[in-house]
């Protein structure tokens, strides 16, 4: 069963050093090659923040009742929609909170897509688009979620080959 609801409120919130603990997640899905090649392209998952206005990863609140591997893949599902399996931390990051001008700790993990929904508790808040790297980097707003996405690349990179089992394609 799928949560229809995304949790809100910062009761559960972990902090560290006064500093707000959130969790992001690049989704990510392999395209079958378009240009015949037999190549399959890396795309990943961006959406809109709730006010539509800027895009980005999945990120949010890491709650004191979860791991952070569990908190990556609920943000996922709750503002992109997607469930799949999390990989290795891709790292930890300080950033200003626009919004609020404090510091904030943030961790970024990688999420093989397995399964896109149709519903999904933000589907009415947000947009989602998957595109390739390069578009990705370009449109996302936060300089620690662009660093992630390139160690993300770097990574995979080093694999000898993607998984193909159970992988979610166009």
């Amino acid at each position: 069963m799928v949560c229809v609801v995304s949790r809100t409120g910062r009761e559960l919130q972990r902090y560290e050093q006064g500093r707000r603990l959130v969790v992001g997640c690049i989704p990510y899905r392999y395209k079958s090659g378009s240009d015949g090649s037999g190549e399959d392209e890396l795309e990943v998952l961006v959406i809109s923040s709730k006010k539509g206005q800027t895009m980005m990863f999945p990120k949010g609140g890491w709650e004191t009742d979860e791991s952070v591997e569990e908190a990556a893949a609920r943000e996922s599902l709750e503002e992109a929609g997607v469930l799949g399996k999390v990989g290795r931390e891709l790292g930890q990051w300080s950033f200003m909170s626009k919004r609020y001008g404090t510091f904030y700790e943030g961790y970024m993990y990688p999420l093989l897509v397995k399964e896109q929904l149709e519903l999904w508790p933000e589907k009415n808040e947000r947009q989602r688009v998957w595109m390739d790297v390069a578009e990705a980097r370009e449109v996302c707003q936060h300089w620690w979620m662009k660093e992630a996405l390139d160690i993300l690349v770097r990574r995979l990179a080093t694999l000898p080959q993607h998984p193909q089992e159970n992988i979610l394609r166009p």
